[in-house]
Order: C-alpha cells, then sequence, then structure tokens
C-alpha cells in the first residue's frame, strides 16, 4: 500500500477563521442600471484588520463594488459574506450587524440644508435615536479630531472640498464601524490635505485612539494607484469587468497588466 501523499495542493488549503469580507463569483451590477455588468466572477476575500485598495479608471464599477460591499444592493450572482452573514441585510433585526460598515462616498454627498456638525450627528440620530443634547459629546470629539471647530456650524455648500470630504469621514465614523469602505477620497486634494488624509488612514489601520487601539478594516477605491505606496497593504485591480487581486506593492509594480502600468504612470503626473 502506498504512503499517504502529505503533499496538499494550494486548492486543499482552506482558510478556518471567518473573513470580513468574501465574496465568490460575484457579479457587480451598476446601482443605476443593475442590469448592466460592471464586474464578473470577483472572488476576494478581505481578513480583518486589512488595508486594501481598489484601483481602476474612472467609471469601471469601483463605486458600484463598494456599494455592493457596503450592503446597498445585491450581488446579480454569486455570494457575499461580511463577517460570515450573507449580504446584503435589509431587516431591522441584523441592523447592528450592517452598521458595522462605514462608507465615505465620492465628494462626501453631505445633506447641504444640515450643518456639518448636523451631518456628523446624523447616524446617531437616525439609528441610534439619540436627542441631539446626547449626540453632541460624541459629535464634538470628532470635529476635533477633524479639526473642523471652525466649520462645525457652516452649512457644506460654504466650505472647500477638504473641509467637505473630513466631515463626511467624520459621519461615517460617529458609530466606529469596524470596516470603513471609501469612494475615491483623496480626489482633488492637494499634496498636504492628501498626507493629512494618509496619516489618518495609517492611525486607524493600526489602532486610533477613537477606537481605543482596535485596528479598523480600510477598503479604499482610487484611480490613483501610485499615492497608495507605502499606504496601503493589499491592491487589486478593476479592468474590463474582471476584478484581479494583485498583492502587496511589489505585486504591483511587478505586474504585467497594461492597466497597472498606466495607473502608475499617470498617477505619477497627478500628483
Amino acid at each position: 500500500m502506498s504512503a499517504p501523499n502529505s503533499v496538499m495542493s494550494r486548492e486543499d488549503v482552506r482558510p478556518t477563521s471567518v473573513a470580513t469580507i468574501e465574496m465568490r463569483g460575484v457579479t457587480v451590477g451598476a446601482l443605476r442600471d443593475s442590469k448592466v455588468i460592471v464586474a464578473e466572477n470577483v472572488n476576494w476575500r478581505v481578513e480583518a484588520g486589512e488595508f486594501w485598495v481598489v484601483a481602476g479608471l474612472h467609471g469601471s464599477g469601483k463605486s458600484d463594488l463598494l456599494m455592493l460591499a457596503a450592503g446597498v444592493m445585491a450581488p446579480a450572482a454569486g455570494s457575499y459574506d461580511f463577517q460570515g452573514e450573507g449580504m446584503p441585510i435589509f431587516s431591522e433585526d441584523r441592523l447592528a450587524h450592517r452598521l458595522k460598515l462605514g462608507f465615505v462616498f465620492d465628494g462626501g454627498c453631505l445633506f447641504n440644508q444640515l450643518t456639518v456638525a448636523e451631518n456628523i450627528a446624523l447616524p446617531l440620530r437616525y439609528h441610534r435615536n439619540l436627542p441631539e443634547a446626547r449626540a453632541e459629546s460624541h459629535v464634538a470629539t470628532l470635529i476635533e479630531l477633524m479639526e473642523l471647530a471652525p466649520y462645525a456650524r457652516t452649512l457644506p455648500s460654504a466650505l472647500g472640498r477638504n473641509w467637505q470630504r473630513r466631515a463626511a469621514l467624520a459621519r461615517a465614523l460617529i458609530l466606529k464601524p469596524e470596516v470603513l469602505l471609501l469612494d475615491s477620497p483623496l480626489s482633488g486634494l492637494d499634496q498636504r490635505e492628501q498626507n493629512w488624509w494618509f496619516g489618518f488612514l495609517d492611525q486607524l489601520s493600526r489602532g486610533h485612539a477613537y477606537y481605543e487601539g482596535r485596528p479598523v478594516t480600510l477598503v479604499v477605491a482610487t484611480a490613483n494607484l501610485r499615492s497608495w505606496r507605502g499606504q496601503a497593504r493589499q491592491f487589486a485591480l478593476l479592468d474590463d469587468r474582471r476584478f484581479t487581486v494583485l498583492g502587496d506593492w511589489s505585486a504591483v509594480e511587478q505586474s504585467k497588466a497594461p492597466l497597472v502600468r498606466e495607473l502608475l504612470v499617470e498617477s505619477v503626473t497627478n500628483v
């Protein structure tokens, strides 16, 4: 009788932990028209505490992929689990699980009829039913972290793009989500402001004092790849409806994918 083969193939090795985000054979439709497919056969596993960047051209479907990851819409095909539970979750009894995901929209998407402080407080008022007085201390903490004190009573339309983005980040963090999805957070920002974001996101990924030292899982969508060198630790590419996990930065630099080379060159000229 032959001895059992002690060498296992890669296909035989299965992760034993529950992933934070796990997509299997997922097809992503566009949010505005679900019949339009922006990505097919997405297989993606994000572990707790990881820091990912998903790169692609404008209009490639990065925002739609993040919206699906946030549980805003369902996959057109395949399955998506968030911390072991099937998504999307719309039932009220599972609201607490869904709110472990935070989202920073491209451009911020603040409500212009509300002040900066009111925008930041909105998730507490809506999801936790906190009265204004009880929400104030939570809001004040984030206003200080984002350096927004001079603009707390200002309407978003009167602010520059950099302060609007910081206010949107504060609103996403007010419920202390375990996972933060950010759609093109650096678009249109100067280098000084980009550096502020890099520093703050790095603190979140390693364990910010606001989270009592607990790391936040981060996923960023961008068309500006090179800017994230030394920031994110895992990279993926969305190109022509195909989602490809690249790996760490050394894998990005070694990639032969034409779009990766294009984004690296284009990023240099845009920074």
